[in-house]
C-alpha cells in the first residue's frame, strides 16, 4: 500500500518538470509559433520541425488556447499571455462568428472563409468555456460574461431536447453525443466558479441527472458514448462504445459537482467511472490508457492518445481529495503519479514544448504534427496535478 509520505519526492519531482516544460516551452511555442499574427486565431497544428500548419481552423481551437492562456496567468505565468486570449478572443467574435445569429461557425479556412457552418454543439461548449475562463483573469470585462451567457441562452432556446439535455442539430440529427454534454458542464461548472448567474447552476444540475439516468449503463456503471432520440443507447456496434479517457474526465468533473452540492452519489459514481477506466481501459505494462473498450471491458482500440492520459491525471486528483481515509488518499496520488509518467511519455520530441498525440498499440507514436487543440488538456492537468500535496 503506498505511503503518503514515501510518494513526496517522485510527486514533487514530477509537478517540478511538468511546469518547467509547460512554462518554458510549451506555452511560448504555441503562442509564438502556434498563434498566427498575421492572419489572427491559431494554427491547428504544428510540424515537429517547429513550422506551423496552415490548415483549414476548427473554431474549438481558439475557444482552447483562450482557456490555455488565461489558466497559464492564472497559475503564475509570466510569458505573453495577454496578447494570445485576445487573439483567441478576436477570432471567436470575429471570422468565427456568424452575423446572422450571433453564434459560432464551425471551421474556417486561415483567412476566416467559412468551410463548415452549421451549429456544432461541441464547439459552443468550449466558447462558453474560454470566455469563463477569460472572464476569470479579466473580471472587469463584462462583454465576456454576455457573450457567454447569449451562446447559453440560444442553445437552451433553439437545441433543447424535448425531455432533457440537448439535440445536436436544429432539425435533429442522431446519434445524440455524451461528450459535448460533459463540455457544456465543465463550462457550467466554470461559470459557477467565475460568480455566473444561477442558470449556470441550473444547467449543471440537469446534465448531472441526465449523465446518472441515461449516460451510465444501469449495471456497469461505465459511460456509454451515443444514445438516440430518446436516451437509449445506440443499436448496434455504436451503443457499447466505452471511451476510457471520457470515464476519467467524467469522474473529475463528478467528484467536483459531488463536492459541491453534497450529493454522494455523484462521488459513487465517480468512483466507479475510475475503476473501470483504471482497471479495463489502462495497460499497465505501456503505463498508459487506452482509446476504447466495448461495453463487455473487452478492447476496441488498443492504441492510446496524448488526452486520456491527462483526465486519468486529473481525476486521480479530485480522487485524492475525496479519499476518506489516508490510504485512500495515498493510492489515488501514486495513481496520479503514474498518469504523469504516462503523460511525458508523449512530451519527448526532439523540439521541446512539442508533443505526440497518438501512440501504437505496440508502444511506439505516429510521426505527426502536433495539435494545437491538445495543449488545452495538459494544462489542465499540470494545473490540477500540481495542487497535490502530500
Amino acid at each position: 500500500m503506498p505511503d503518503t509520505i514515501g510518494l513526496k519526492p517522485s510527486l514533487t519531482e514530477m509537478q517540478s518538470v511538468l511546469r518547467t516544460w509547460l512554462f518554458d516551452k510549451a506555452l511560448p511555442i504555441w503562442w509564438n509559433t502556434g498563434g498566427d499574427r498575421e492572419k489572427g486565431g491559431f494554427y491547428e497544428k504544428i510540424n515537429l520541425n517547429g513550422t506551423p500548419c496552415d490548415i483549414d481552423r476548427r473554431t474549438r481551437v481558439a475557444a482552447r488556447q483562450v482557456f490555455s492562456y488565461a489558466l497559464a496567468e492564472s497559475m503564475g505565468y509570466e510569458g505573453e499571455t495577454d496578447p494570445a486570449i485576445r487573439q483567441g478572443l478576436d477570432w471567436l467574435s470575429g471570422p468565427a462568428r456568424n452575423p446572422d445569429t450571433g453564434l459560432l461557425y464551425a471551421t474556417l479556412t486561415p483567412a476566416g472563409g467559412v468551410v463548415r457552418g452549421e451549429f456544432d454543439f461541441y464547439d459552443h461548449a468550449f466558447a462558453m468555456l474560454a470566455y469563463a475562463s477569460a472572464y476569470r483573469v479579466r473580471p472587469q470585462d463584462k462583454g465576456l460574461e454576455e457573450a457567454a451567457v447569449f451562446i447559453r441562452d440560444a442553445i437552451v432556446r433553439t437545441f433543447s431536447h424535448p425531455v432533457r439535455g440537448f439535440e445536436e442539430s436544429n432539425p435533429r440529427t442522431l446519434p445524440l453525443k455524451a461528450n459535448p454534454h460533459m463540455h457544456m458542464f465543465e463550462a457550467c461548472l466554470a461559470w459557477i466558479d467565475a460568480g455566473g448567474d444561477e442558470t449556470w447552476e441550473k444547467i449543471a444540475a440537469g446534465l448531472a441527472e441526465l449523465c446518472i439516468d441515461k449516460f451510465l449503463h444501469p449495471q456497469t456503471g461505465a459511460l456509454r458514448e451515443f444514445f438516440d432520440g430518446d436516451w437509449n443507447p445506440m443499436p448496434g456496434d455504436a451503443g457499447r462504445i466505452v471511451e476510457p479517457g471520457h470515464q476519467f474526465e467524467w469522474a473529475w468533473l463528478f467528484l467536483r459537482w459531488g463536492k459541491r452540492t453534497g450529493e454522494d452519489r455523484y462521488i459513487q459514481a465517480a468512483m466507479r467511472l475510475i475503476e473501470i477506466a483504471e482497471d479495463h481501459g489502462t495497460d499497465h505494462d505501456r503505463g498508459v490508457t487506452v482509446n476504447e473498450l466495448w461495453d463487455d471491458f473487452s478492447s476496441k482500440d488498443d492504441k492510446a492518445r496524448l488526452w486520456p492520459q491527462t483526465e486519468r491525471m486529473k481525476a486521480y486528483v479530485k480522487l485524492a481529495g475525496a479519499a476518506k481515509t489516508p490510504e485512500d488518499r495515498a493510492r489515488a496520488i501514486a495513481r496520479a503519479i503514474d498518469g504523469a509518467k504516462g503523460l511525458r511519455l508523449y512530451l519527448s520530441t526532439e523540439i521541446e514544448g512539442l508533443y505526440r498525440d497518438r501512440m501504437k498499440a505496440d508502444g511506439g507514436f505516429e510521426i505527426e504534427p502536433a495539435p494545437a487543440s491538445s495543449l488545452y488538456h495538459i494544462i489542465c492537468a499540470i494545473d490540477e496535478f500540481n495542487s497535490l500535496s502530500v
